[in-house]
Formats: structure tokens, sequence, C-alpha cells
């Protein structure tokens, strides 16, 4: 167990056997017999790999390991493994310490996820995803309104989601899997929140439509419909603009982001799909958004970020209701004991906020 965990945190950090000999003061074949299982590092070695891998002591020995399963990456082709692996392995950590709380609660704190009943067995063109997101939408009892926490709906409904450390510029666009049959989602802590949602919105499509999809239909595609769908449906697409038009000002794309948490251009894409706009007219506005640089920057106010609030509320739950103690709530938030405790007495509110953040 330890050198699995060892190898894993070198991989999140990013770094090579060199670069942690180099940082801990050994050779890179001591740390390879480390991971090897050859040999165990004395307790001052061990507790400077900690250091040096930005990870308490406690976690090369935790007893859990868990595996990804069914993995669906939304990633550029140009994004680097090193990065990847990174990504992947800061996930394996908070996925273990998130099963690691959730089981020592006496019953469930988190309902299970449940399939989507009266979906259609076969999903034959993107057209019929509307429907899918709509009944998903009603089985959810959202009507038509605006979702305001998208991370908070999808962890009421069992999927749970984390955020890892990929910032807006990096080409990673967010990632579904499961654990143990629990469903995951991710995505950048930092990225704007219409991204955040998209992504969201994106990878519930894919739990949703798995197994549903026509052999013609590319899965990406059919995903992307049904973010844009569940997030801003036709018919209040319809209600907000009509069912005709010609042009759209860019204040009301703005409005309607501001309202709905969908981009700009996802709206034109909405428009498009919808009919409402003409393809042309939503080509001549991406060629646009080209040009003055909005498609990496929209105009207008960002919309706010999306924040993963549960895991951290159920530490202190657990705390509360003495299943944990501080020690145990301080590994799980991987935060040193003294900085928890400051945490938790609110001793200072910029610090509560600083340590949240980074979670």
């Amino acid at each position: 167990m330890f050198s699995t965990r060892l190898r894993r945190a070198r991989k999140a950090a990013g770094l090579s056997l060199r670069d942690v000999g180099a940082r801990v003061g050994l050779s890179h074949a001591a740390i390879k017999k480390y991971e090897d299982g050859v040999a165990m590092p004395a307790s001052d070695v061990l507790l400077a790999l900690a250091r040096a891998l930005n990870v308490r002591a406690e976690y090369f020995f935790r007893p859990e390991l868990v595996e990804l399963e069914g993995v669906d990456y939304r990633k550029r082709s140009t994004l680097p493994k090193k990065r990847l692996d990174a990504i992947t392995h800061e996930l394996l950590d908070q996925v273990e310490r998130r099963l690691e709380l959730e089981n020592l609660f006496p019953t469930p704190p988190i309902q299970a996820f449940s399939p989507i009943t009266g979906l259609p067995a076969e999903v034959g063109a993107l057209e019929d995803i509307e429907r899918v997101a709509e009944r998903v939408r009603a089985a959810w009892k959202l009507g038509l309104d605006p979702i305001p926490d998208l991370i908070d709906l999808l962890e009421a409904h069992g999927v749970r989601v984390f955020m890892v450390d990929a910032e807006a510029g990096q080409k990673f666009d967010g990632l579904a899997a499961r654990v143990g049959g629990v469903p995951i989602v991710v995505v950048g802590r930092h990225w704007p929140g219409d991204r955040q949602r998209f992504t969201l919105a994106h990878e519930l499509g894919h739990l949703v439509l798995n197994g549903r999809l026509a052999a013609a239909l590319a899965e990406e595609a059919a995903c992307n419909r049904f973010a844009g769908a569940f997030l801003f449906p036709a018919a209040s697409v319809v209600q907000k603009l009509g069912k005709h038009r010609n042009a759209v000002e860019l204040q009301e794309l703005a409005l309607l982001k501001e309202e709905f948490g969908l981009s700009m251009s996802g709206i034109l894409f909405r428009l498009r799909d919808l009919g409402i706009v003409s393809p042309a007219y939503r080509e001549a506005q991406a060629k646009l958004f080209g040009m003055k640089g909005w498609h990496v920057r929209e105009p207008g106010a960002v919309y706010r970020t999306e924040k993963a609030h549960l895991f951290e509320q159920l530490v202190y739950h657990a705390l509360a209701e003495d299943y944990i103690g501080e020690a145990k709530a301080a590994e799980l938030l991987n935060l040193s004991l003294d900085a928890f405790r400051r945490v938790r007495s609110m001793e200072s509110a910029e610090e509560l906020l600083r340590a949240a953040d980074g979670q």
C-alpha cells in the first residue's frame, strides 16, 4: 500500500524520481526502491517525503485504495500525459477521502444515484436529446427555471462532484467516471462558472445517455446537446427569444448568460439547434467572437464560479456527532491540526475562506 501511494503522490505532484530524491536528499534509486516495495523509509524520511509531495504522512497508510471505472475524459489531444496523470491522482486522493468520510456515518449521508425512468431505449437523432433533457428536469422537479447551483443539484441526486486545480487555460475540460458504482464528475476549481456548468451538464449527459445512443450519433456531440438543453430548456429559449430571430443583441446574450449560467456562445448554439437563428448567422457570430477574442473570454461579467460545499460540511457534521475527532477531521480536509483548529474556531474569516478555496 505504501509503495502504491508514494507513486501516486509523486505523479500527482508531477515529479520524477530524481525530483523527489533531490527534495528529500536521497538518490532516485532509493525512491524507486520505496515505490517498488523493496524498502521502507525511516520515519524522518517519511516526513520529508510527505512535505515534498504536499500530503500528510497519514496519506501513505490510508486503508482504502480506489480505482476509477469507465473513465471519460473531456480533454484536448495536446494535454500532456504528465499533467493528465497529476489531475487523475489528485482526484483519486479526493475520492478516497470522500468515501472514507461517508463510510464513517452510521447511515449513508448522501442518497444513491437513481437512473432516470421513462427515457427512450435508443436515441436516434440529436433532436431527440431535447426530450431526454426535459425528462431529467421533470424527474428532478426542476420545471423550466434556471438552475442556481448545479453542483448542489447533482450532489443531491447522488452524483459526487470533485474539483481539481486545472486552470482555465489548460486543455482539460472535465471527467466522468464511477468508483464502486458511484458516479463522479470532475471540473476545474477556478474555471469561470459557465464553463464549469456546461462541463457538469455534459458529464451528466454521459451518465444519462450511456448505452442509449444510436451508432450514428457521436457521443461528445450528443452530450453537448444535452448540456445545452438541460441548462436552457427549449421552452425557456422560445419564451425568452421567440420562435425566430434574424439577429440577437450581445446584451441579450449577456443577460441570458447571467440568468441561465450558459455561455453566450452556448446560447448561440442553442438558437441554431432549435432553428431560431440560421446556421449562417451562428457561424458569422462565431467568427466575430474569434476575431474579438471572445471565444477565450466573453464580453461582460464573468459568471460566478460554482462551489463544492458538501464534503467540508460532512466533515463538520461527523465532528459534531463525534464520529471523528479533530485529528481525523484535519486529515480529511488535508490541513495541519493547528490550521484546522484555527479554521474550526473561525478565528479569521479570511483564513477560513483561504482554507476552503484550497479544497
